[in-house]
């Protein structure tokens, strides 16, 4: 029988990929308190302090699958509210009085309170000072860096989804809704499922991409095109097209999953019709063959 420990883990940190990183600092408590949560911040710091956000990595139904699975809830607050804290008042009124901390984790280069003064020296002696457990998660490396939000966002900006997917342990994915197109897949053949980017999520190098499609709880491969579709208005929008293999079905409206694995090329201009359908069926077997050995790998 589990002991249930009186009070709250609270994980720390900006939390915004839930990357392997992430990962580690959340389910670093292996005891088991009355609740334990991820402290999130609805909008990205940065974005409040620079009006830009970096780059969605995650969509919120993968963060609520992730979070799930690593046995946290989130807790979402608003970075305005705790901006001016400083460090103490941070600890005191957010980490104590609010949610009841009675141990917490962080990264090793974690930064707190007004104007970041806070780091995880000053964390440890405020929570010895309270009888808080605190644990300090050593830098998760890949290639012998740090794995960080940053790196991963410029690995995908390049197309190198097999680094960005290893610093994310997973596939980088998105369910956005499927909205009608220009049909001209269905016309060469080839039906595709149209999804467009939301504001300020983190987009592929444009080109074509090995990808598999989850529809259902089923997993079919794909081959997905990332690109930009110029509408009516001139206004251009950050679209992905996904051709599904082997699936055939209305899914406008609908909310697959796409998990883009590796880049096959680049964006190609064709001088027919023709020339296009027959890239596109290279792409697809291309992808099948990625696919295939990729899933061989991991058995």
């Amino acid at each position: 029988m589990k002991t249930i420990l009186e009070g709250t883990f609270v994980a720390l940190g900006t939390f915004d990929g839930l990357h392997i990183g992430h990962k580690a600092v959340i389910t670093s408590e292996k005891s088991e308190y009355q609740r334990k949560i991820a402290l999130m911040f609805r909008e990205h710091p940065q974005k409040q302090l620079t009006g830009v956000n970096p780059g969605i990595l995650t969509t919120s139904k993968k963060e609520g699958e992730l979070l799930a699975e690593w046995g946290v809830e989130a807790e979402y607050i608003d970075f305005p509210s705790i901006s001016s804290l400083s460090p103490e008042e941070f600890v005191d009124e957010v980490l104590v009085k609010t949610y009841n901390a009675r141990s917490i984790a962080c990264g090793f280069n974690y930064r707190f309170g007004k104007r970041a003064e806070g780091n995880v020296s000053l964390l440890r002696r405020l929570c010895a000072e309270r009888e808080i457990k605190l644990t300090v998660v050593d830098s998760i490396n890949f290639m012998d860096e740090p794995v960080s939000s940053t790196r991963i966002r410029k690995a995908i900006a390049k197309g190198d989804m097999a680094s960005a997917n290893a610093m994310l342990g997973r596939c980088y994915s998105y369910d956005f809704e499927v909205m009608h197109g220009d049909e001209r897949g269905r016309i060469l053949g080839s039906p595709t499922i149209n999804q467009f980017f939301m504001k300020d999520f983190c987009v592929p190098e444009f080109g074509v991409y090995a990808s598999y499609t989850i529809i259902d709880g089923k997993k079919y491969p794909s081959v997905t095109n990332i690109g930009v579709r110029p509408t009516i208005e001139g206004v251009s929008e950050k679209r992905s097209e996904t051709n599904i293999i082997g699936f055939q079905g209305d899914l406008y409206g609908k909310h697959p999953e796409v998990f883009i694995v590796e880049k096959i090329r680049g964006e190609l201009k064709f001088a027919t019709l023709d020339d296009l359908s027959e890239q596109i069926a290279k792409d697809r077997e291309l992808s099948v063959k990625i696919l295939k050995f990729r899933d061989k790998g991991e058995e």
